[in-house]
């Protein structure tokens, strides 16, 4: 993954942005607080180092999951943040539809561009022509110009509440359809997870959709979109969101961003690593991740002006994060017996960037990954991705790239859809 030239003056005009405020309501006082969106209960989110909170939501939450299963194995999809490579998460997605190989996930996760693919995934495949309008489609161009969107916020501050392309985006597929069939899922013991970043705590939160969906009214519909919104909002790039809480005598201004600031993907609370024993109930279940972003590439020379150190430090802040987190989930997975299957953009995927959000090349990408997932060549374990990608920066640049995963065996594809 590199960061195209439009990221990295970005993050100069970050440098010189500093001084810019915007007036807002102080941030609730403790980092484990009572204050909630108004109009919802606690089961709305929680702070993922919340070790109280986490021990008593997660056994009914995951007694749920297992309702919902019928019997059968869990199917947990978590969904990574990438900018533009999300395409290569929402043609993943298309592409199992197509070859009838799709599971019915249980729990769905997402953060950043994963967030945005999320609710397409945990709804299926009958929302696939939406998901390929917003990822795939010539709407995926609302995105294109984030520069322009954030000089207009420099000149106009005070305009935090537009959050321009982004914010037309998701407002305009998070429909009260959508909201209402999100509901209806949470019914059944499915969960829908996002991660946001709060600024103030400096922690990750995740926010349960089902929860807020079952409120069932407008300001359903706004939370909901919000915190869409919010875990996109690519710190430079997009404002971020302010979300308004109360603990019943004092109301607060919460600041939250983008997910992949503090995690870039997930498939439990990091408080679970302490009290692991609480996720036995999970056993033997399917994990897929989705990474929308690449996790090797061949060695590029790097300039020694500012804005390219910035730039290429990030990208390897973020590609060595995302590694991190992958061993982690890899290590829980073995530590329950779960059924891990990854699937990334390859290190030999040409002229990939994170800030390109051209509708020919999120079309490019969302193709490429439909047309492996449909047959049946997504899918690796770590340590197949790992070789796979490390044949891959030795061999031609100029070569096409393979898909990312081995071919699908039958007994795979029995349990996947089981």
């Amino acid at each position: 993954m590199h960061i195209g030239k439009s990221l990295l003056s970005l993050v100069c005009l970050v440098l010189l942005a500093g001084c810019v405020t915007q007036s807002r309501q102080p941030p609730p006082p403790t980092l484990i607080s009572s204050a909630l969106p108004v109009g919802f209960d606690a089961n709305v989110r929680i702070v993922t180092t919340d070790r109280s909170r986490f021990s008593t939501s997660s056994p009914p939450l995951i007694q749920g999951l297992r309702r919902a299963a019928h019997g059968g194995a869990v199917n947990i999809l978590a969904l990574s943040g990438g900018g533009s490579g999300g395409a290569f998460g929402a043609g993943a997605l298309a592409g199992m539809s197509r070859g009838n190989a799709r599971p019915d996930f249980q729990l769905v996760t997402g953060v950043s561009a994963g967030a945005l693919i999320a609710p397409f995934a945990f709804l299926g495949p009958a929302w696939d022509p939406a998901l390929q309008d917003a990822f795939g489609g010539e709407r995926s161009y609302l995105i294109h110009s984030a520069t322009s969107s954030f000089l207009a916020r420099l000149a106009f501050p005070s305009g935090m509440a537009n959050h321009g392309r982004l914010y037309e985006l998701v407002d305009h597929f998070v429909t009260p359809e959508m909201v209402a069939a999100v509901a209806a899922e949470t019914l059944k013991g499915r969960r829908l997870i996002i991660a946001t970043t709060d600024l103030d705590k400096r922690e990750t939160v995740l926010w349960d959709m089902g929860v807020i969906a079952a409120r069932g009214d407008a300001a359903a519909r706004l939370l909901f979109r919000d915190v869409l919104v919010a875990s996109a909002s690519v710190p430079g790039m997009f404002p971020p969101v302010i979300i308004h809480v109360s603990d019943g005598l004092h109301s607060y201004d919460e600041l939250h961003v983008d997910g992949s600031v503090t995690t870039p993907l997930f498939i439990t609370p990091l408080v679970a690593d302490i009290v692991s024993t609480s996720l036995d109930q999970l056993n033997d279940s399917n994990v897929y991740v989705i990474v929308n972003s690449q996790l090797a590439s061949p060695p590029h020379r790097t300039s020694l002006q500012t804005p390219q150190l910035l730039g290429r430090s990030f990208s390897a802040q973020l590609m060595y994060k995302t590694k991190e987190t992958i061993a982690f989930i890899d290590s829980v997975a073995r530590e329950h017996h779960m059924h891990l299957r990854i699937a990334v953009i390859p290190a030999d995927y040409p002229d990939h960037s994170f800030a390109d959000f051209r509708p020919k090349s999120l079309q490019r990408l969302f193709d490429y990954a439909a047309d492996c997932a449909a047959r049946g060549r997504l899918w690796a374990t770590p340590a197949e991705g790992v070789q796979r990608d490390q044949v891959a920066v030795m061999g031609d640049p100029h070569a096409a790239a393979s898909c990312p995963g081995l071919a699908t065996t039958a007994s795979d594809q029995d349990r996947a859809t089981q």
